[in-house]
Order: C-alpha cells, then structure tokens, then sequence
C-alpha cells in the first residue's frame, strides 16, 4: 500500500464493505501470530510496509475489491492470500476475484432448480387451455372411475358386520 494516501485507503476501506477489515500491521508480529495459526501463507511475503484483509463475509466480493482497486491504483500490491486453508498467490486471488458473487451463484442454481418446475406448469395450463377448447370431455370420465372405489370400502364393513 506504500504510495497511497489516507483518502485512497479510505476509499478501499470503504468498497471493501463494513465485513472485510483492512489494516495496516506489524511485519514481525504478523509472521508470529501466522506460525502460531499454523498458517505458512505469508513467509517470504512479510517485508516493506504490510496492510491485510481480514474477510469475515463473501470472500469473492473482497478479492474483486481489492483487485479492483489495485488496478486503479497500481501502488496497491496484492501479494498473498489465505483462503480455506491454502495459501494463494497473486494470481490466485486474482482468480478468486474473477469468480461470480456468492449471490449471483445462488440465483444462478435458483433459476436451474426452477425452469423444469415452470416447464411442467406451461405444460400442465397449456393441457388445460385444450381441455377446455375440446369442451371438457375427459373431466366428464372422472367420476365414473371413482364408483367402483366406493364399493370398495363398503364390502368389507358389511363383511365385518356379518361375523358378528
């Protein structure tokens, strides 16, 4: 981030969204606390002025944040990233950041899940709509079938009444 202005940071602070905290940190303080987590991510990539994103949200609209803003503002260097477990790389988050937001993959499958739903439902009204252009004529069948069905039920209450 050296190069940018308090304005600047401000800026990016601001686009990365109030879940997604942006600081600046120590070098040495930075590597302890990462080898304590167990996380190798950073080793190497700690040195010069450091800022990180602490991303407690949609880690996707983040990385497009921040790439986003590396491009306007090349003195925004991403070096590394932590996601899942694995450590990225710079072309890694870029990836990440190419991806379509977690809302856009959910409307996405939401719309998959839906179309056989809405097929079956113009089917179903355009069968319909002939029934009633015919005049109706296989709804008149329907009755008949359910007779026998009637009669069904009513032999074995009589056969029940007979052994007693």
């Amino acid at each position: 981030y050296r190069g940018l202005t308090v304005a600047q940071l401000k800026e990016l602070r601001v686009s990365l969204g109030q879940e997604t905290k942006f600081s600046v940190v120590k070098n040495t303080l930075t590597g302890i606390a990462a080898k304590e987590a167990g996380i190798d991510a950073f080793e190497g990539q700690l040195a010069g002025p450091t800022a990180i994103a602490f991303i407690k949200g949609d880690a996707v609209a983040a990385a497009k944040s921040l790439t986003d803003f590396a491009k306007s503002n090349p003195q925004l260097v991403i070096k590394t990233g932590y996601f899942e477990g694995k450590a990225l790389d710079a072309s890694a988050v870029a990836a990440l950041a190419a991806l379509e937001s977690r809302e856009h993959q959910l409307a996405r499958v939401a719309g998959v899940l839906k179309a056989p739903m809405a097929a079956l439902a113009r089917t179903i009204d355009a069968l319909r709509i002939k029934q009633e252009e015919n005049g109706g004529a296989a709804a008149a069948e329907a009755p008949a079938e359910e007779a026998p069905a009637a009669e069904a039920t009513e032999a074995p209450a009589e056969a029940a009444a007979e052994e007693n």
